[in-house]
């Protein structure tokens, strides 16, 4: 197992490149299962440990999907017959649900193993289940699978209402099983992220009718049957709002290209306020930190195009050097604060209320060995380790390499202090 060692204290200077976003691809490859025996070939997939996962899945329910030599996926349904999504790879990423409406449209049933908890809170699929059930799916659970049936799905009126707002891996799921259904299907408060955009664009190609995309209201005609497509993700707009605040953390001067500004007003607006310097180009973004103190500013996620949850964490970092006092609110997650005490074991004045957390700006934070909970988790204590004093050891590092491409090497490229090495006590405790 592995760990990062960062020595703080650099700027961040440069050009870095943003990989396409691994929550668009993921969805889009499940989409793969609705095409008739037409290829499909998806670009600019991060190869990343979660995107590997999906591939399995794919293979074990009869496609054939892997990465080119070229860095491009290309799938192809060779079989149709296998409907089970097994625990062993679902229980690995809470994404791979996806292939639930999919498989019920085109293959009449689908046995999908539920994902099982997760560290930042309850994640629900009962709106998946909900939504596909108004389509005409029986569906339960069984042993842990979710088991589903229809014989051709029927279009309906489905509204994706949930304790924290419209469903993201929800709103994916019923848009995929409607594509094919009977009629015309109307998804009133669907998530409109950016990601779900991206998926809706690719049905598209492949031969289906939806309106309304990038708004709270799907309305999707069925059609008979989808055919390939070819298609590039989008960009990551968490990979880019990552390293601007690593940019504004240091003090840097970075160019963040492959950079959709359009994704990421909440968080140029945060910058605004405060006091980093952006400007914006097609497709770049230039974060220019201050070497001053930042002004405290008050944040809270929000869904789409509200302040992401994927970025609370590195923003609490910013905030725990500001001049002042800030807070911040999970309206998403309200649990998602697993990085609070280890960013107070470098210095960071931070208290949890609730769903709230109050930050007290500090003069500086100080290097140390911490421990990552999730994928987010680990990102906000790496940005800490680029500006603490002295040394900081990030350990559980596999959470980064689920959602960042080639970090370490990235941040190295533009003058970060960090290097990856084999955390020696962790391979005992694993070997034990």
């Amino acid at each position: 197992m592995d760990k990062f060692i960062c020595e703080g204290g650099r700027r961040l200077t440069g050009t870095i490149e943003v990989s396409g976003s691994k929550n668009a691809a993921l969805p889009i490859l499940a989409a793969t299962l609705l095409a008739d025996k037409a290829p499909c070939a998806i670009r600019g997939v991060p190869r990343l440990r979660d995107v590997l996962t999906m591939l399995d899945i794919l293979n074990e329910l009869g496609v054939d999907a892997s990465f080119g030599e070229d860095g491009v996926i290309r799938t192809r349904v060779r079989n149709e017959r296998p409907v089970t999504a097994p625990y062993k790879l679902v229980s690995t990423m809470r994404a791979s649900v996806c292939v639930l409406g999919p498989l019920v449209a085109k293959r009449r049933q689908a046995r999908v193993s539920l994902p099982g908890g997760c560290v930042i809170g309850v994640r629900p699929i009962d709106l998946h289940m909900k939504g596909l059930k108004a389509l005409g799916a029986e569906i339960g659970v069984e042993h842990g699978y979710v088991i589903a049936r229809a014989r051709r799905l029927k279009a309906s009126r489905i509204y994706l209402g949930g304790a924290f707002g419209s469903t993201v891996t929800g709103t994916a799921n019923i848009l995929m099983a409607a594509v094919l259904a009977e009629g015309q299907t109307v998804i009133e408060n669907a998530a409109c992220e950016p990601e779900v955009q991206d998926l809706s664009d690719f049905l598209v190609k492949m031969g289906a009718k939806i309106e309304g995309i990038g708004t709270h209201r799907l309305v999707v005609d069925g059609v008979r049957s989808l055919h390939g497509a070819d298609h590039t993700v989008i960009p990551d707009r968490i990979e880019a709002g990552t390293f601007m605040i690593a940019a504004a953390l240091t003090g840097g001067d970075l160019r963040v290209r492959n950079a959709r500004a359009d994704h990421l007003g909440a968080l140029l607006d945060k910058f605004s306020e405060i006091g980093v310097h952006t400007s914006v180009r097609r497709n770049e973004c230039r974060v220019r930190g201050s070497r001053r103190t930042y002004a405290p500013v008050d944040v809270t996620t929000l869904p789409y195009p509200g302040f992401p949850t994927d970025l609370q964490a590195q923003m609490m970092v910013l905030l725990s050097i500001a001049d002042g006092i800030s807070v911040v609110t999970e309206k998403i997650y309200p649990d998602r604060f697993m990085h609070v005490p280890e960013l107070s074991r470098m210095g960071a004045q931070i208290r949890k209320e609730g769903p709230n957390a109050i930050i007290h700006g500090v003069g500086w934070l100080s290097g140390a060995p911490v421990m990552a909970s999730d994928l987010r988790a680990s990102a906000a204590l790496i940005l800490a380790g680029l500006v603490a004093r002295g040394t900081t050891e990030v350990r559980r590092v596999y959470h980064v390499d689920r959602g960042y491409e080639k970090m370490d090497a990235k941040l190295r490229a533009v003058g970060a202090n960090i290097e990856r090495v084999v955390d020696k006590k962790l391979v005992e405790v694993a070997g034990d």
